[in-house]
């Protein structure tokens, strides 16, 4: 388990990280891929009545162009939907990676996220109209928001910077900075760092 976290802590090569634990490359290979997985958060089922959450996408560059397209950030990078809980800032979900080039506003429904929240009340920013999230106010056309409506942005955007300090913590893992691994690889670390992530938070 200390070799995983090393890796996805360091984002050393497997080269230099397997000395360090008394094992060869071939070795740690085989010890990541099999408890990656394991360490995978699993998301929450239920949520309380009165919970909210709050939902938006981070893109995690990745060298398997397979599962990945360029992006806005012009690499080649996945598309993680991650949902946290507003009080208690644990993640609770994370759907599933898509490509880069995907908008929030569709990687919120194919990635599965949107059924693992069901009618779950769910702040976003307002990159998700249509979606049913609770998004800001926009200023009409020529005109101006009103004050409750300036009043209520002030206070969804005070409220929704909860999941980008989520992000920050998260990236300080560094392989959601520059991800080497193949296939599901990407998955499994922005699981397993997501799970980590909340048991740092709880102690």
């Amino acid at each position: 388990m200390l070799l995983v976290a090393a890796y996805w802590h360091t984002n050393l090569t497997l080269r230099r990280l397997a000395p360090f634990s008394g094992v060869s490359k071939s070795t740690a290979d085989r010890v990541i891929d099999h408890l990656g997985p394991r360490l995978a958060l699993a998301p929450r089922r239920r949520f309380a009545k009165d919970a909210v959450l709050i939902v938006d996408g981070t893109l995690v560059p990745t060298r398997d162009h397979q599962v990945a397209a360029q992006s806005k950030n012009y690499r080649y990078s996945t598309n993680h939907q991650v949902v946290i809980d507003a009080d208690t800032r644990l993640v609770v979900v994370v759907g599933r990676p898509l490509p880069g080039n995907r908008n929030d506003c569709r990687a919120w429904e194919e990635s599965g996220a949107k059924a693992a929240v069901g009618r779950t009340t769910t702040i976003a920013d307002g990159g998700y109209p249509g979606t049913g999230l609770v998004i800001p106010h926009r200023r009409p056309l020529g005109g101006e928001l009103t004050d409750w409506q300036a009043d209520h942005n002030h206070d969804h955007k005070r409220v929704r910077a909860r999941v980008e300090h989520a992000f920050a913590r998260m990236k300080t893992w560094k392989i959601l900075c520059d991800c080497r691994l193949r296939g599901d690889g990407v998955r499994h670390a922005m699981h397993g760092v997501a799970r980590l992530h909340n048991l740092a938070l709880t102690g």
